[in-house]
């Protein structure tokens, strides 16, 4: 419709207002206003082209006219003064109850911005290996963020920074109450299994603008990070209902999320990782079953490897690098600034002999003569245990899967949904509407099973 308008606006004639002295087209000496107008005419035009393009893609930049320009200024801005507190106010002591329940509160010419549980969230930042500036530069950088075009039915508003590292998500008062009430066992979990899929939740704020109603959000990481060559992304629930989108047509770079049932007839193909994988999926789910939650999504997408990165695999120095990131995430050889310690970090020179013990993508415990001379080996990390894969040398390594020739991208999102009165009455009426038919609302237990049978049948 824009571009259909700009396009019957610049038409010439009586019928296009540029016949007369007021239409500015009546004799020579209005010539100049006129090519001046056909030029604003066509760079609107050719604007209304390129934001069709963006539409197309499935993103859409945020620029002056756009609705969200406003809110995402103010992301903008509140976010940076909210890091630079992190910045010059960095713990180095484990969280405790108070930084859980910490709200910092920066007053901006027209807005409030409130951050909860600043500490915890810059304490999971620097475990993997991301610092405050890094995190800084991406989200507050001059250039636009991008509003994602999202075909899932919430309400929600999805925006990527520019460089599409991360992901800023609109919630409501009862999401981010829920997430906070129960972020300590989040953070648990994520200590206890530092390989987990689940997506890390960086920042959880809150805008208060005047006479307008409040606007919480979240910063999380991107699963899908670097996409640039990614050909096909996939919203998995482990059911039929609902679970089929058209595909872009074929030839078109358009960014369309399928869902289950596109997936049929396909396989994540891992070969020796597919145990490490079928393993995590399971902790995570019974980890999500025990917060009563359902509707949670295993997003995942994949890019063929090129030649060289299958050799880089198996590489003796990647290896190396890949064990020791693999031990200590936050510990990137790109890297230089110090990061949280992650449970399991062992010394430089250990690295080979860890290297040594894998075990179908898994790390092995150390044998005791391994362990760092002086230390109790009583206390080694068990990485078994732990579920703990070489992971590969990037900036998005939870996430990131190599297989024989395919990068998967893989992580567990929107764990938000409470199987309270709602959903069990949404459970019933769907049993009596589809009878025989799997649909996403079902009890967390049968979810649970259900998406990590879902894993068990299309990989191998």
């Amino acid at each position: 419709m824009e571009l259909a308008a700009a396009e019957a606006g610049s038409s010439g004639g009586p019928d296009g207002g540029g016949g007369g002295p007021d239409g500015g087209g009546g004799g020579p000496g209005t010539m100049p206003g006129l090519r001046r107008r056909s030029g604003a005419m066509k760079r609107r035009r050719r604007w209304g082209v390129l934001r069709q393009q963006w539409k197309l893609l499935g993103l859409f930049e945020i620029d002056q006219q756009h609705e969200f320009f406003s809110l995402t200024c103010m992301m903008k801005e509140g976010l940076a003064a909210a890091i630079e507190n992190t910045v010059h106010h960095a713990s180095t002591t484990e969280a405790s109850d108070d930084d859980f329940r910490s709200e910092d509160t920066h007053i901006h010419k027209d807005f409030t911005m409130q951050t909860f549980a600043g500490p915890v969230f810059s304490s999971l930042r620097g475990s993997l290996g991301l610092t405050e500036q890094e995190y800084q530069q991406s989200l507050c950088s001059e250039n636009s963020y991008l509003q994602f075009i999202s075909n899932s039915k919430s309400k929600a508003d999805f925006f990527l920074t520019n460089d599409k590292r991360f992901f800023l998500k609109t919630q409501n008062k009862r999401e981010i109450r829920f997430l906070l009430d129960n972020l300590k066992i989040y953070m648990e979990h994520l200590r206890r299994f530092p390989h987990s899929l689940l997506v890390r939740f960086l920042g959880v704020h809150r805008i208060i603008i005047p006479h307008r109603p409040k606007k919480y959000f979240i910063v999380m990481q991107s699963v899908f990070y670097p996409d640039d060559r990614v050909n096909a992304r996939y919203d998995i629930k482990g059911c039929e209902m609902s679970r089929w989108t058209e595909p872009p047509p074929e030839g078109k770079h358009i960014i369309v999320v399928l869902k289950d049932l596109n997936f049929e007839g396909q396989y994540i193909e891992l070969d020796q990782q597919r145990s490490w994988l079928l393993r995590q999926v399971e902790v995570d789910t019974h980890f999500l079953q025990q917060l009563n939650v359902l509707d949670y999504s295993l997003l995942l997408a994949h890019q063929p490897l090129h030649r060289d990165e299958r050799l880089q695999n198996l590489s003796f120095a990647s290896l190396i690098v890949r064990t020791k990131r693999s031990v200590n995430p936050g510990s990137s050889p790109a890297l230089t600034d110090v990061a949280a310690p992650v449970p399991g970090e062992v010394p430089e020179d250990d690295s080979i002999s860890l290297m040594s013990e894998r075990d179908e993508g898994c790390l092995k415990k150390p044998r005791p003569g391994d362990t760092a001379q002086g230390s109790d080996a009583a206390e080694a990390p068990d990485f078994k245990a732990q579920n703990r894969r070489l992971l590969p040398n990037f900036k998005n390594p939870l996430h990131v899967i190599d297989g024989s020739e395919q990068r998967y991208f893989i992580g567990i999102v929107d764990i938000f949904t409470v199987y309270g009165i709602r959903k069990r009455l949404e459970h019933l009426w769907k049993r009596l509407r589809h009878p025989g038919r799997s649909f996403s609302t079902v009890s967390p237990q049968t979810y649970c099973v259900r998406l990590c049978q879902w894993v068990q049948d299309h990989t191998k």
